[in-house]
Order: C-alpha cells, then structure tokens, then sequence
C-alpha cells in the first residue's frame, strides 16, 4: 500500500507538485515520486542506471498537468528498502514481477508503462509478460531485449558499444572504487537531479546494488514480443548501435512507432525532456 503523509517536491502548481511516497510489497518498501491526480489514468516510469525515479521529474509534472496519476519507483537497489545482497536478486525477472507488485500495492488494474534504460528493458518484458494490464508503452533508449541481444550476439559496432559493461561486471568493489573515485556527470542533466545521484549511490551497498543489474544480465532469454501499443523513443546513442533499433520492429505485434530525436544521447528523459514529454503525451492520448 501507500504511504500516507506523502512531503510535496518542489513550488509548482498543486496539480504539478510532485510527491514523496513509498510503495509497500511483498520484496520491500520502495521510495518513489508521484504527480497528478489519484483518480487520473495511471502512468508507471521506471528509471535507468545510473539515475533514480526523480529523473523522469519532467514527464511527471507533464503528466500531472494534463491529469495523469504518475508514479515513478525508485527500482530494486536504488530504493534503501529493497537493497538484498546478492547478485541473484538482480536478475531481471525480479525487477519484472517488481512492476506488478507496484500496480498491485498502488490498487491499479490497468496502466501505461513507461522505462528508460534498465528501466526500458524491465518494461519491454513486463508489457509482453503482463499485456492484460499494461496498456501502452514507451521505451526509451534500449530496443526490446530480443533486439538488443542479437545486436550483441551479431553487430561489431553494438559489441563494441557495450564494452562498458564488462567493465561494470568486474567484482565488487573494483568498478564501485573507480566510479566513486570523482563525481558522476551526465551533461545536460539538471544538477539538483545529479547531486541526488552523487549522494544516494554512495550510500551503503548502493552503487553495489546498481551494478548488480549489470552482473546479473546477459539480455538472454526474452523472446516474447509486445503486443500492446509501443513507442519507442531512441537517438543518436554510445550505447545503442542502430542495429537493434531498427530491429525492434520486428519484435512488436502491435500498433507500434519509432521516433528518433536529431539529439540527445542516451539520457534522453533529462537531456531531450521537452521532446521526451511531448511524444509520451501524444502516444497515452492516442490509447484508449
């Protein structure tokens, strides 16, 4: 259930103010930022690596504007009450059955899913695992996982791409001491939202726990394709080679768009917010 007594974000508007909640369920008790109305249509924003819920806190004021009910979770290990030691409890079928403890807890029969990076990949598996109560999605910057992991098995170029990975899966504490060493920079992001960064991964087991993503993935093992109605949001990305974007495609059966910003990178959420928020409404109100 929810957290009653929610601490207001911010000076704007009551139907934009953001809030302060947490999201009890069976693995935990999640931190979360939430806007808009309770009895608006619901929206669900999972975060990427190395970010936390507060990155989507353009869209959230976007959503609760124009009368959304959104609710961006701190995910497994970013939130101080779901951290469990061991890199097993990061494989990403938790983060998967995390999405439908957050609807359940929240009392939401049906929602639209949204994900960014990490949180791309956790959404692409949920709307096809969950596709009688996802009603629509957006990904944003990682192509659907069967995409993504042919890339990997097949292009050089994403290959290359991902080397950062590998650097990322060392053990614990080599690439926590190498990223800790000097502080966390995403250009273009807002400062407020990269200082929170700055000091929530360097809280016991944090950082640990958000490379444990990492250690515990390969992508494998994700063939079912999204049924439900999908934008994909992408851009000229270090991360992403074209390869799996354009392939993409072939792993949605249902009504589904691509939309490439001319720029971006891959942080495109707090980076490209404005582009972002647009094509997100847009989509959600083309939905029923």
């Amino acid at each position: 259930m929810v957290a009653v007594g929610t601490a207001s974000i911010g000076t704007a508007a009551a139907s934009e103010c953001l809030e302060r909640i947490t999201i009890r369920t069976r693995a935990g008790v999640f931190d979360a930022v939430a806007a808009g109305p309770k009895t608006g249509r619901k929206v669900l924003l999972l975060h990427g690596f190395p970010e936390f819920g507060i990155e989507w806190e353009a869209q959230l004021r976007m959503l609760a504007g124009a009368g959304f009910r959104a609710v961006a979770p701190d995910q497994r290990g970013y939130s101080r009450g779901v951290r469990p030691a061991g890199i097993e409890h990061y494989q990403l079928d938790h983060q998967v059955r995390d999405v439908r403890g957050f609807a359940d807890s929240l009392g939401w029969g049906r929602f639209d899913l949204v994900g960014h990076d990490w949180g791309a990949a956790v959404a692409w598996v949920a709307a096809a695992r969950y596709g009688g109560r996802v009603r629509s999605l957006t990904a944003v910057s990682v192509p659907h996982l069967g995409a993504f992991e042919k890339a990997l098995r097949e292009d050089p170029d994403q290959q290359e791409r991902s080397k950062y990975m590998d650097r990322f899966r060392r053990p614990t504490p080599i690439p926590e001491d190498e990223l800790l060493a000097k502080p966390l920079v995403i250009p273009g992001a807002p400062a407020a939202h990269v200082d929170e960064y700055n000091k929530r991964l360097r809280e016991p087991g944090a950082l640990t726990a958000a490379l444990n993503w990492y250690r515990a993935n390969d992508f494998t093992g994700y063939p079912d394709r999204v049924a439900v109605p999908t934008l994909f949001i992408a851009s000229e990305d270090p991360a992403v080679a074209p390869s799996g974007i354009e392939d993409t495609k072939n792993w949605v059966t249902g009504p589904y768009r691509l939309e490439k910003l001319p720029e971006g990178g891959h942080f495109l959420p707090e980076v490209a917010a404005p582009a972002v928020s647009e094509l997100l409404i847009t989509h959600l109100r083309g939905v029923r």
